[in-house]
């Protein structure tokens, strides 16, 4: 490995569920800086309602220039977790990053989610995120500069996000961040979460989330690639705990900013500062928009709970079935 620890050169990332959408994108971006690939998740034959398997996501990284290695992983599987990790260990000789990216999006309340769908939430979103950390760890505390990034949330502690099944198991995994950013301090592992401003072309959008119509009003994922390219090349010892937001992390990183408290502002309550910075840097995040002319669609946990989704014409009361978010002005 790099002797230079914050160097993501000869690192080996393992990445929860990076078939496609931002977990794929994270992988390509890494891949460009000279890491190691392991890329994991369930599909392993094309479907027609999304793109990408395992073996796709592996050879767009190696036509990047990487290496890479693709596992068949059922996250909720312990047998599978443990041995997705010792191949990685067996074929890279260790694990410097961890990305718990793989989830299940349902915006159904107590009513109409059915157990087994509870089930399915939990266990992907919070069950699996704590056992890759936990077989991983070992070979974390190996690392010069270890990281763990959980793809979840900050707290948003608004009562109206509570009525989804879905907060319970976002929220569960960024309380993990915290869990472990101070339990694994001493260890020099950095533990963080990230999250996107927007929402973001994926297949949750695509299949779930107002398809065709909120992708338009969507960033492109390689926005969240590279805010967490920029985490990981942190030093560990003094990043961790923290719920950085894409937007903020480009718009800084862009500007020159290198003072990492400022990349960990809330694009809403930090907003002042933030536009401040984007004026004084001359930052422009719209090549990352799917269409640069379309306002933004805020994503879950940011700000209120949202009432519409663009292109339905009648928002749903009740809690059960409440919509995705509302384009509004975002910096």
């Amino acid at each position: 490995m790099d002797t230079n620890e914050t160097s993501l050169k000869g690192k080996v990332a393992f990445i929860n569920g990076a078939s496609r959408g931002i977990g794929l994108a994270i992988a390509l971006e890494l891949a460009k800086h000279g890491c190691k690939i392991v890329i994991t998740g369930k599909t392993v034959e094309e479907r027609a309602e999304v793109s990408g398997t395992i073996f796709t996501a592996a050879a767009e990284v190696i036509a990047a220039g990487g290496e890479s290695l693709a596992l068949q992983v059922d996250v909720r599987d312990e047998a599978q977790v443990k041995a997705a990790i010792a191949k990685t260990v067996e074929t890279f000789g260790g694990i410097d990053i961890v990305i718990n990216n793989a989830g299940v999006l349902s915006l159904t309340g107590i009513e109409s989610t059915e157990m087994k769908l509870f089930d399915l939430m939990h266990a992907v979103n919070t069950r699996g995120p704590f056992m890759v950390i936990k077989y991983a760890l070992p070979y974390l505390r190996k690392s010069s500069n270890p990281h763990i990034l959980n793809i979840s949330p900050p707290l948003n502690l608004d009562p109206e996000w509570f009525q989804f099944t879905y907060t319970l198991t976002k929220y569960a995994m960024s309380m993990l961040t915290m869990g472990f950013a101070d339990e694994f301090r001493q260890d020099g592992i950095a533990v963080n979460s990230l999250w996107p401003e927007t929402t973001v072309d994926t297949a949750a959008v695509r299949n779930k989330l107002g398809g065709a119509t909120t992708v338009a009003h969507s960033r492109k994922p390689e926005i969240v690639a590279k805010a967490a390219q920029w985490i990981f090349s942190q030093p560990a010892r003094s990043t961790y705990g923290n719920f950085y937001t894409n937007s903020v992390v480009v718009t800084m990183q862009a500007a020159g900013i290198s003072d990492p408290a400022m990349y960990a502002l809330h694009p809403l309550n930090d907003m002042a500062t933030i536009k401040a910075v984007q004026v004084a840097g001359k930052v422009d995040l719209s090549s990352y928009a799917m269409d640069p002319s379309r306002p933004l669609i805020t994503d879950f946990f940011i700000g209120k709970v949202p009432k519409v989704i663009p292109g339905v014409s009648k928002a749903k009361p009740e809690a059960n079935t409440a919509a995705v978010a509302k384009p509004g002005e975002i910096p």
